[in-house]
């Protein structure tokens, strides 16, 4: 095991282990209102995401959870406004992939790991290679063999520098040992607008975007970007088992807290969300919208953020990404 992700996982571990003790002291929490600062516009994955968890907690802690939409730099504004609140356990941050990607390509005002403490991952997005349907590939294996003869002629639209598509497509690039041209836009739609139009070769679009036009034939699907079988499309393969092994890229959301809120809090926060996670009801919710839902407890998450970081860190470095 890396050991930046053992001590990382083995500092969440003695944390949480102390909450035990302080248990019946926080037993009560939430006694009002608490605050979910989501650093996205209404209306996307990401902000679906937290308005079924903040109905679904709401119902179970009687007090409610209000989403409050913080946008901007890539949820750096979030953050900071996560930061500037009490760490008491009443503001929680809907953390993102931005959130380990950006420490690459940036200066930031806090620091992911130091300033905040892991609640649980809430949900990954996967994420779907697809290509234009005259593209005369079927398979992820055909699709890498007529890159490597035509290096740099194959292109991908991307929803913007340093997003999740974009990072997705320049790992692949790396592990499938292929060279395609990367083709910015300001946005996933714009990006599907010029593949639909025969203008780029592919992208690796998140789900909720790509499988209506794959269901009306208008692209074809190669291969699904999680570790496992999706949910989402059960029948696709990964592109893990279709010629790139250990290919694992997507978007993901969870739930974060200030650094010094109580272990009890957090620990009481942890096992409310993991239990609404497992619900039926609520998963049935979310698969809807394109998410998975993966609790996991803080000292997983922890070591979560910490791979991201590293993983992200190797492919801005070696794709020389730099931020629009």
């Amino acid at each position: 095991m890396n050991t930046r992700i053992f001590a990382s996982a083995a500092l969440a571990a003695a944390f949480f282990s102390c909450a035990a003790p302080a248990a019946h002291a926080d037993a009560a929490y939430p006694t009002r209102a608490v605050r979910l600062i989501v650093p996205f516009a209404p209306g996307g994955p990401i902000d679906q995401t937290a308005r079924i968890m903040s109905q679904r907690l709401t119902e179970l802690w009687g007090k409610p959870v209000v989403v409050e939409n913080r946008t901007g730099a890539n949820g750096v504004i979030a953050a900071e406004a996560a930061m500037q609140a009490p760490a008491d356990g009443y503001t929680l941050l809907f953390s993102v992939i931005h959130h380990t990607v950006l420490p690459s390509l940036q200066k930031l005002p806090y620091d992911i790991e130091k300033d905040f403490l892991p609640v649980t991952l809430a949900a990954v997005y996967p994420i779907i290679l697809v290509v234009r349907p005259d593209l005369p590939v079927r398979t992820v294996q055909e699709l890498t063999k007529m890159a490597k003869a035509r290096p740099g002629k194959l292109s991908f639209g991307h929803s913007g520098y340093g997003g999740g598509t974009h990072l997705a497509g320049e790992l692949f690039k790396m592990q499938a040992g292929v060279d395609l041209l990367a083709v910015p836009y300001k946005g996933s739609a714009p990006a599907m607008a010029d593949l639909l139009g025969g203008h780029v070769d592919l992208m690796f679009s998140d789900a909720p975007t790509a499988l209506p036009h794959i269901q009306m034939g208008k692209l074809r699907q190669l291969g699904i970007s999680t570790p496992e079988r999706s949910a989402l499309a059960p029948e696709l393969p990964t592109i893990s088992e279709s010629g790139v092994p250990g290919y694992e890229a997507y978007s993901w959301g969870g739930i974060s807290v200030r650094a010094g809120t109580p272990p009890a809090v957090v620990a009481k926060i942890n096992a409310d969300i993991v239990k609404m996670l497992k619900d039926p009801a609520t998963q049935e919710q979310m698969l809807k919208i394109g998410a998975e839902p993966k609790p996991q407890t803080p000292q997983e998450y922890a070591a979560f953020i910490r791979t991201e970081i590293e993983k992200w860190a190797k492919v801005v470095k070696q794709a020389n990404i730099r931020m629009d």
